[in-house]
């Protein structure tokens, strides 16, 4: 009974962490232009955030998908950011005119791992997507690649 309780007081806590978007909202990261973009300044807002690098082959199949996300939701409000896991700009550039990224890119070279894991990732791993609604409350988070549906879901759970 105690080894019951203790597990699901771990899984609470886990599940509590991940539903807090406050280290989201302390960062500042650079965009593609190397200016700093203050995460604050989107709070009140509903926001997909997609955490990727250029190696991460599931990250990859997802962006077309965030892309079109972020086309048809825009006019509701939404905001979808990538945050790169990325420190080389000049070849980060050329990876996203092929990739067509036309969503708000924010980067994260050394600060991204520890950003995930305050967000719920405990494990660290790419992709990793979140969605906050206008409250400021995560109501969804995946670890793994998302699909169409996924995102729609999302998106929907965030402009709630």
């Amino acid at each position: 009974m105690r080894f019951l309780l203790g597990a699901l007081l771990v899984c609470c806590s886990l599940f509590a962490r991940a539903q807090n978007s406050a280290p989201l909202f302390a960062a500042s990261l650079p965009d593609q232009s190397n200016q700093t973009v203050a995460l604050a300044d989107f709070r009140g807002k509903p926001l997909i955030v997609n955490f990727w690098a250029r190696w991460c082959a599931p990250c990859r199949d997802e962006i077309p998908e965030l892309r079109s996300v972020a086309r048809n939701h825009r006019a509701k409000g939404l905001t979808v950011i990538g945050i790169g896991l990325e420190a080389n700009l000049p070849n980060v550039q050329d990876f996203i005119k092929a990739y067509e990224m036309d969503y708000l890119l924010l980067f994260a070279p050394v600060e991204g791992i520890s950003l995930m894991q305050a967000l719920g990732n405990g494990r660290s791993g790419l992709p990793f997507t979140l969605a906050i609604d206008r409250n400021g409350r995560v109501v969804m988070h995946k670890l793994g690649k998302v699909n169409r549906a996924d995102l729609e879901q999302a998106a929907a759970a965030a402009l709630k």
